[in-house]
């Protein structure tokens, strides 16, 4: 099992969880040229895509999905009042559109899937747990940690969470007040500072490889990203990236207990 991130940031999601000959994208925030190049320069096609799972409604997880519809007929897969949403923005999704349950197993392929809430300033948004040779959870778009992001996360061999911006950054930068409060607040965007904390509660918890995704242009910068969160799993033994705004990033989803035997 491997996942390959093809853009993570306000300019466009999406990423690609690959096992066997199961291949599934979670969010479409970036052209389906751009979708179909990163596809390619990892050897894959839009043909082998089984299905897209989308997070929330905002544009950069949902640009390119209209276009990807018009010419593959790919299932969707989001949470209720997500697709709701949806259903307003793609009339022709109706076709393919799966209403997920949240906090229950649903099966995507050979995967096992399950979604779990995040604070974001919609009316739903969710993160992804996806089991199968392996476990990788996704987390971004998320204003503070709620246990249930944690029972989320806890214990998947690989994560990807934001870590979207250096609060002192944010404060003294050149964004208008209403949008610096936005990105603080509660239902905003996850700092350096606590992602940091929520890395090391993973690692304390068996993730063995933390990816930092969703960090921002103008507010952070990769080097701040990482020295927080490296300072946080210092003794862990938990491997650390970062996420590429564009381009592509391949890992593997390796079971701890393989991890441990090697």
């Amino acid at each position: 099992m491997q996942i390959s991130v093809f853009a993570s940031g306000s300019s466009g999601n999406c990423l690609m969880v690959s096992g066997g000959d199961t291949h599934l994208l979670i969010d479409a925030g970036i052209s389906m040229r751009r979708t179909q190049d990163a596809l390619a320069a990892s050897g894959h096609s839009l043909d082998e895509i089984i299905g897209v799972l989308i997070t929330h409604e905002h544009s950069d997880h949902v640009s390119g999905l209209r276009m990807l519809l018009k010419y593959h007929r790919l299932p969707v897969y989001a949470p209720r009042t997500v697709a709701s949403r949806l259903r307003g923005m793609i009339p022709e999704l109706s076709q393919t559109l799966h209403v997920i349950p949240v906090g229950e197993d649903f099966a995507v392929g050979g995967f096992a899937v399950r979604a779990f809430h995040t604070p974001h300033d919609t009316d739903e948004s969710v993160g992804y747990r996806v089991r199968g040779e392996g476990e990788f959870a996704l987390a971004t778009d998320m204003g503070c940690v709620t246990e249930e992001i944690v029972q989320g996360l806890l214990g998947a061999d690989t994560v990807l969470i934001e870590s979207n911006h250096d609060e002192q950054m944010l404060r003294y930068g050149s964004y208008p007040v209403y949008l610096k409060r936005r990105i603080l607040s509660e239902r905003g965007h996850l700092s350096n500072a606590n992602c940091a904390l929520l890395a090391r509660r993973l690692a304390e918890g068996g993730t063995s490889r933390i990816i930092l995704g969703h960090l921002s242009r103008e507010n952070n910068r990769p080097e701040l990203a990482l020295a927080a969160s490296r300072a946080a799993l210092e003794g862990t033994g938990a491997r650390l990236c970062c996420a590429p705004v564009s381009g592509c990033l391949t890992v593997p989803v390796e079971p701890v207990r393989l991890i441990k035997m090697s």
